[in-house]
């Protein structure tokens, strides 16, 4: 069962359901993999059509991934036919303006930081949720 708080898009390929979930993993294996100009970049190649099929089936793949399953890509692959491209992309986009809704506010922005804490080390067991240091550490 998919959960649509957590923006997961049930897909059905060749008679098997997959979950696709833009985790932050996924999120980080796609910009690793598809945008080494940063996630605007891979924004642009998307709106401009310009992903070719082996990143259609890298992207589907980390999502398939984030959604819990732990399928390579080639496994993915060698499961899609042709007919199955319009599902495929379809998911793809709705995953994306599931997880991303245009014109989504932050719903917990970080709070402003003293300056003087500006330079200071953080210490990853004590931050403020977004991984700003509670109190300074190392100076």
């Amino acid at each position: 069962m998919t959960n649509l708080h957590r923006s997961e898009i049930a897909l059905e390929i060749g008679g098997e359901r997959l979950v696709l979930r833009l985790s932050l993993q996924a999120l980080a294996e796609i910009e690793a993999r598809l945008a080494p100009g940063g996630l605007a970049a891979l924004g642009h190649r998307l709106a401009d059509g310009g992903l070719a099929m082996a990143d259609i089936i890298a992207l589907a793949g980390a999502l398939v991934r984030g959604g819990g399953r732990p399928l390579a890509d080639s496994a993915l692959a060698t499961r899609l036919e042709a007919a199955d491209l319009p599902a495929l992309v379809s998911a793809i986009a709705a995953v994306f303006a599931s997880a991303l809704p245009e014109g989504a506010a932050a719903p917990n922005p970080c709070r402003p930081q003293p300056a003087a804490w500006i330079g200071a080390s953080c210490s990853p067991s004590v931050s403020a949720g977004c991984g700003l240091p509670l109190t300074p550490s190392g100076r």
